[in-house]
């Protein structure tokens, strides 16, 4: 076996960077779920040089060899070496992945996950970009909450959030394209789930990771506006809407600090508040205003129903009406199977095979697309 040697990331001759982040720096940091760090490597063995900190969330990882799951784990904080594969034959070249599960973490300023650099005995190769480029814009669901665990477990947990058994990932795969994700747990298009009116996601969608918090997050670029002419999405999957609807159940939201207020209403016969409804159109349409602005060639797809139809034709309302004000016709709205007592995942969330159902939807729905 021959002897390792480090190299920090600036010294990798080939390697790869799947998510949102910043353009050739060391230490790169993976902000979302699905970034990832990969590589082809040829040695018998590989490290990684990884520094990761939280308050309260815990970081999950995972190592995929040649396309398949090897391991998913909790990272205990600091900065350390980590074993991806050893004992492997030198002179076959691997496809390494690894990548960050958990989305990231509003609530936790302390959350960060650095790649500092790579040890191996052998040689890196290059890493060819994929067929297609995606981006998925969503809550809870496109964070892969509830796609581990068991049914009965309701807590909310790190551990039963992930990208590897997320819709995001199954289509990507499919359809061999390089993914780009945005989502939290939550949130929603016009406000979160109980009403709260600063939690939604167009208001961080054009900062690389506004999602994030705290001075280290700033330190690494997180709040920075996003450069979008760096890449070309070909499709835009948007899964957001539920939590809006969950807000319209909800009491009236009140800031505690200001008192401002804010509230969805229902009417009486419990039909949504035509004032209110409106308000949530408007929401959507300025969001693929915004969409457009930042990704002026890709297909639009918004995708609705895996908790539920309440704001269906809501969406579908205000697609119709942005589409006709701006005669952009690249935009459509896709309807996904709702989640069953079969498919449901941990704490109330779609599980693993309601993913899998929901994929395979958009994915018949993108190659027949893509095929035209």
């Amino acid at each position: 076996m021959s002897a390792l040697k480090n190299y920090s990331l600036r010294e990798v001759p080939y390697y790869k960077v799947h998510g949102r982040t910043v353009p050739g720096v060391c230490p790169v940091p993976l902000f979302f779920q699905g970034s990832a760090v990969e590589v082809n490597v040829s040695g018998s063995e590989l490290w990684i040089d990884i520094e990761a900190d939280y308050h309260m969330h815990e970081m999950w990882v995972t190592c995929e060899i040649n396309g398949e799951l090897m391991s998913r784990q909790m990272l205990m904080p600091g900065r350390y070496p980590l074993c991806l594969f050893r004992g492997m034959s030198a002179g076959v070249v691997k496809n390494v992945r690894f990548t960050r599960e958990l989305q990231a973490m509003t609530e936790d300023e302390d959350c960060y996950l650095l790649v500092h650099g790579l040890q191996t005995d052998s040689t890196f190769y290059p890493v060819p970009k994929k067929k297609y480029t995606l981006e998925f814009v969503g809550d809870s669901i496109t964070s892969g909450e509830g796609t581990y665990g068991a049914r009965e477990d309701t807590d909310w947990l790190p551990m039963y959030m992930g990208y590897s058994r997320n819709y995001a990932k199954m289509v990507s795969e499919a359809l061999e394209a390089d993914a780009y994700l945005i989502s939290q747990g939550g949130w929603g298009v016009l406000s979160s789930w109980d009403g709260n009116p600063n939690c939604n996601i167009p208001s961080r969608y054009e900062k690389l990771c506004g999602l994030c918090d705290g001075p280290v997050n700033e330190s690494l670029g997180a709040f920075k506006p996003y450069d979008f002419t760096g890449r070309k999405v070909d499709a835009l999957i948007v899964n957001l809407g539920t939590n809006d609807a969950s807000a319209f159940v909800q009491s009236a939201w009140s800031d505690t600090v200001t008192g401002e207020r804010f509230e969805q209403r229902l009417n009486p016969d419990g039909t949504f508040h035509e004032e209110d409804l409106r308000r949530f159109k408007d929401a959507v349409i300025d969001f693929l205003k915004m969409l457009r602005r930042n990704n002026p060639q890709a297909h639009i797809v918004w995708c609705y129903g895996m908790l539920g139809y309440d704001l269906s034709l809501a969406i579908s309302d205000a697609i119709s009406q942005y589409c006709a004000a701006s005669k952009d016709n690249n935009v459509i709205f896709l309807q996904l199977p709702d989640t069953t007592k079969e498919t449901v995942g941990s704490h109330e969330h779609p599980g693993e095979k309601s993913h899998q159902r929901a994929a395979r939807v958009i994915i018949e729905y993108l190659e027949k697309y893509f095929q035209r």
